[in-house]
């Protein structure tokens, strides 16, 4: 009698398969429902850095970066102007009214903070929960 060879694998074989693509599914899916929102951001914080650097020009022109407010829908309302305006913070996600200044700018230092709950951008409703600051060294920090 000669053994047969029988093709197909055994049920061990087919549980350890199983899983493995339940561990690689469990890490996978958390890490995949992130990314939408994070390339959201994206768009806040390439406009966040655009005020960045118009404040830095400001801070050139008045060493100082108390004053400093926005040129259109401005949330400071006293001060120099900054070459930022409505068409440059208005995007798929984010609208003008969210861009302001946490707290008073004072002479070396600001934050300005991006809260997509005050946007009113056509998309704005998926983005209710992303926060991101920038201050004066660059640091953007985000909550979402």
């Amino acid at each position: 009698m000669t053994p047969r060879n029988r093709g197909g694998f055994t049920l061990v074989e087919l549980m350890i398969v199983v899983i493995v693509v339940g561990v690689l599914a469990a890490v996978a899916i958390p890490m995949y429902q992130i990314m939408p929102q994070r390339s959201r951001g994206t768009e806040a914080a390439a406009a966040l850095g655009l005020v960045r650097s118009s404040m830095r020009v400001y801070y050139a022109e008045h060493g100082t970066f108390v004053n400093a407010s926005f040129t259109d829908g401005a949330r400071v309302t006293t001060g120099g102007l900054l070459a930022v305006n409505d068409f440059d913070l208005l995007g798929k996600y984010f609208s003008t009214e969210c861009y302001t200044f946490d707290g008073a700018p004072t002479a070396n230092a600001y934050t300005i903070e991006c809260d997509g709950a005050n946007s009113t951008a056509p998309s704005a409703a998926v983005v209710a929960g992303i926060v991101m600051t920038i201050d004066q060294d660059g640091e953007i920090t985000n909550n979402w």
